[in-house]
């Protein structure tokens, strides 16, 4: 294409003496050259940004700065200099309605490659309905995968407070929206610690530090793929 380009500049061009219409083709040429690696180097040096919106499980809730598990995968990409910046726009006590409010200023601000939607938990805690928060995780995913982002869904179970039923709806929600959307699912951001008292708070509802590494070790499997995704 390019040498096309160039030729049909060539021919354009006036004759003058003898020589001259080369000299001014290798500096065309140079310039073209030049051009094409000032592309191909900006389109390669372009960092990923992740977007993670979540609840006070992102969001370092009782925790000291840095020892979160989105602390912990900013420190794991920079080991391994994976080019990716992470923008945790994590708030605690957040719900799905809360989040979906929050995204498209978000992702207008912060143009993300990939979403991690980590929400639901506030809901549950709360009976809030299930289908309201289907409903807006749905939404969420909707709005992320229109501006052109990929998205991770974080799965998470409550306890019974709410009854069985409510607990086992609760859960499901997170593969039905996964499947329906055709998104990948982290399905359970609190495997291995849920049942481990000794890895939480005094509330015994938010982690440790000790515990957010395990929480990383749940996600990553899921989220590895888009982030070596072109």
């Amino acid at each position: 294409m390019f040498e096309g380009l160039l030729r049909s500049l060539l021919q354009s061009l006036p004759r003058g003496p003898s020589g001259a219409r080369a000299g001014i083709g290798r500096k065309l040429l140079a310039w073209c050259a030049l051009l094409l690696i000032s592309i191909s180097a900006s389109a390669y040096s372009a960092p990923k940004t992740l977007l993670v919106v979540g609840d006070s499980l992102s969001a370092e809730y009782g925790l000291a700065r840095g020892s979160g598990w989105v602390a912990l995968l900013e420190k794991k990409l920079q080991a391994s200099s994976s080019d990716v910046r992470i923008v945790n726009a994590s708030v605690s006590g957040e719900t799905t309605s809360g989040g979906r409010t929050r995204l498209p200023a978000l992702l207008a601000r912060h143009k993300p490659d990939i979403v991690v939607i980590e929400l639901g938990a506030n809901d549950g805690l709360r009976g809030l309905p299930v289908a309201a928060a289907d409903a807006n995780l749905r939404a969420m995913v909707s709005t992320a995968k229109k501006a052109g982002s990929q998205v991770l869904l974080v799965g998470m179970r409550i306890p019974p407070n709410y009854g069985r039923d409510y607990a086992e709806k609760f859960f499901a929600m997170f593969g039905r929206i996964s499947r329906d959307e055709k998104v990948p699912l982290a399905p359970f951001m609190l495997d291995g610690v849920a049942e481990k008292a000794d890895l939480f708070q005094a509330d015994r509802l938010h982690p440790l530090a000790t515990a957010h590494p395990i929480i990383l070790a749940n996600i990553w499997p899921t989220l590895q793929p888009l982030l070596r995704a072109k």
